[in-house]
């Protein structure tokens, strides 16, 4: 919650003047477990990478590491990766779309030095061919292996591919089919062709769309090829690049002299 509340807040362009960093900062140090992982509260065994990821995203928000140690954190993310390439809600768990991107997400977004990558080659060509396996002949990504496709798994394995470099291999125009598919007649994009829409699927649907457009593949003379064309996005925060650097801009404490 309080890191989609973040985003939200940036959304709206607030100036966070009011925001109280440190009390933040206790509240992720206060999360973290002796393993590496995140509650989702104090004290709460209910954890898996999500809460990871939230932390991570809200650091780097913050532009403040300090109530995290990264090192655990990092070795959780790894204890979570199976022999697919994928990664699990927790160690041994199975590999799924969603807990990929938040574990690939989380690793990007730590700092570093631009010239290393917290995958090795073998790592990244695995996690690449995992989530290329997922892509299902409907147009869509499925969340596991052998599963049908699912609306929101356009986002969590297209936006994982497009972390890693590989989101020239996503086919545009396939993907833009199935979602079309997904549309509900009255508005509203749902998880599969024939059910009914609501938000989050709606929400997802859209944002794998600003980063898999298929206007840049489609015959410029084709009268809906606007429709098509979204704001970018900032795959690492999930949320439109121009609200992700307003987050980034506004949310540190050493934004524009203020402090903490």
């Amino acid at each position: 919650m309080t890191y989609t509340a973040l985003l939200s807040l940036a959304i709206l362009r607030d100036d966070f003047l009011r925001l109280d960093r440190v009390g933040l900062l206790d509240f992720i140090r206060s999360c973290q477990r002796t393993d590496g992982s995140f509650s989702t509260v104090p004290g709460s065994n209910e954890m898996d990478l999500r809460s990871l990821y939230c932390a991570f995203a809200i650091s780097a928000m913050l532009n403040d590491w300090s109530a995290v140690n990264t090192d655990r954190a990092i070795t959780y993310i790894a204890s979570c990766r199976t022999y697919e390439g994928g990664y699990g809600q927790a160690p041994f768990c199975e590999a799924q779309g969603g807990t990929t991107y938040t574990a690939i997400a989380s690793l990007f977004l730590v700092p570093r030095d631009s010239a290393t990558s917290p995958l090795t080659s073998a790592e990244r060509e695995l996690t690449i061919q995992w989530l290329l396996s997922n892509f299902h002949a409907s147009g869509g990504f499925s969340g596991r292996t052998g599963k049908d496709a699912d609306a929101c798994y356009c986002f969590w394995c297209g936006a994982t591919l497009q972390i890693l470099g590989a989101g020239d291999l996503v086919d545009k125009r396939a993907l833009a089919k199935f979602m079309v598919e997904c549309q509900f007649k009255y508005g509203g994009i749902a998880k599969a062709p024939g059910e009914n829409p609501d938000p989050y699927h709606t929400y997802l649907s859209l944002a794998a769309l600003s980063i898999y457009s298929p206007a840049s593949v489609m015959n410029p003379d084709n009268i809906n090829t606007a429709s098509w064309i979204l704001d970018p996005l900032d795959p690492l925060l999930n949320a439109r690049q121009d609200t992700a650097q307003w987050a980034r801009r506004y949310i540190p404490a050493t934004s524009q002299g203020r402090d903490a």
